[in-house]
């Protein structure tokens, strides 16, 4: 008698091609066209950047949709995930680099207003704890925006409150955060990313990301001091211990947002994937299976570095459940493989050479390539 095989696909996006959910649509057609009978289940996942509302969604999260201000202070249509008490929020939907008019730019003025309006917008939905993912940022203002969204007054010496942008918190010279909305007392809010950066110096925001978003060498170095005089005057006001933050892995993610939200909220700093398996709610479905199938549209060594398939095949190891991946391209080796976790990887480019067609024809190929799955594995 045939045991029916159970399979649990635990794949991100292949970037440029198909989403988290469009990969485990093909690749559990292709496993039912070698094996109709295989149980298979479907669990898109993502490590806190674009595309992590998405897996929300696709895990049985609830759409809603804000309007908010943008990364150059225009209004823009934001969207998180919800389900219960807990919201699932995409920082580069209400300040990324996607919202810019193509060859634009705004190192200095980009401001994460529209963040902390989204997260605003999650508690007053009935959130009490915000996963924020917080990559693909079009900003370096240390979550300034974020944080005067939420309530905080940021002044100069004058008084003044400071215009938008990483390049006016030179002239930051007072913090009240008297006015920060009071339900984050009771909200828990979770920074989901793999970026360990501090908030200034030679690894920090400025010096590492700000070039991608735009900014001169005289830029990065306006910035670079900037956001210290951010850390020294919010720090003091936060309370002891918190100008330390700015030194902290994960303070310089997103422009800074990392420091904001830690030294501001409260807030922790978890492995993007980590974070999100445990929203999805992998371990429940990892119980019933006896086969994992992840991936990426690149392994390489970023992969390693705390992206969806090392985390899911982590998990998936720490329960005797043997994984197996299929990528777009693959840049590891056997060895490097199974030290992740990975059993085997298969890649569309041993299918078609030609990268182009395997981006146009990403979806037909996952097919031919997740039947090969089966043949090896079920």
């Amino acid at each position: 008698m045939t045991t029916t095989t159970r399979v649990l696909i635990a794949a991100d996006k292949f970037k440029g091609s198909l989403t988290a959910a469009e990969v485990a649509e093909h690749v559990a057609a292709g496993l039912r066209a070698h094996r109709p009978d295989t149980a298979v289940t479907a669990l898109p996942v993502a490590d806190g950047g674009d595309g992590t509302v998405a897996a929300a969604l696709a895990a049985g999260f609830t759409s809603r949709t804000v309007t908010v201000t943008g990364p150059m202070g225009e209004p823009v249509r934001a969207e998180f995930a919800l389900r219960e008490d807990t919201a699932v929020v995409e920082m580069a939907t209400a300040s990324g680099l996607v919202l810019l008019p193509p060859g634009e730019f705004a190192p200095l003025t980009a401001t994460t207003a529209g963040t902390g309006e989204l997260i605003a917008a999650a508690v007053e939905a009935g959130a009490r704890t915000v996963v924020l993912g917080i990559g693909g940022s079009a900003t370096t203002d240390g979550g300034a925006g974020m944080l005067v969204a939420l309530g905080v007054r940021l002044l100069d010496a004058t008084g003044r409150p400071l215009p938008p942008g990483g390049a006016a918190l030179r002239e930051l010279a007072a913090v009240d955060l008297s006015g920060l909305d009071p339900r984050l007392a009771d909200t828990r809010v979770v920074l989901a990313c793999d970026v360990d950066n501090p908030l200034t110096g030679p690894q920090g925001a400025a010096a590492v990301y700000a070039p991608q978003k735009g900014a001169t060498a005289a830029d990065v170095a306006a910035l670079d001091a900037a956001l210290q005089q951010y850390a020294r005057v919010l720090g003091a006001a936060a309370g002891e211990g918190a100008a330390a933050l700015a030194q902290s892995p994960g303070a310089g993610a997103a422009g800074g947002v990392g420091f904001g939200a830690l030294a501001g909220l409260g807030a922790e700093f978890r492995s993007g994937i980590e974070v999100m398996l445990e929203v999805l709610g992998f371990a429940d479905a990892l119980k019933d299976a006896d086969l994992v199938v992840t991936g990426e549209g690149s392994l390489d060594a970023q992969t390693l570095h705390g992206k969806a398939p090392a985390g899911v095949a982590a998990a998936a190891r720490a329960a005797g459940v043997p994984v197996v991946a299929v990528c777009g391209r693959l840049a590891l080796d056997e060895a490097a493989l199974r030290a992740a976790g990975i059993e085997r990887a298969y890649a569309l480019t041993s299918l078609e050479a030609d990268t182009s067609v395997c981006l146009a024809q990403a979806g037909p190929l996952l097919r031919r390539l997740a039947r090969q799955v089966a043949a090896d594995r079920l």
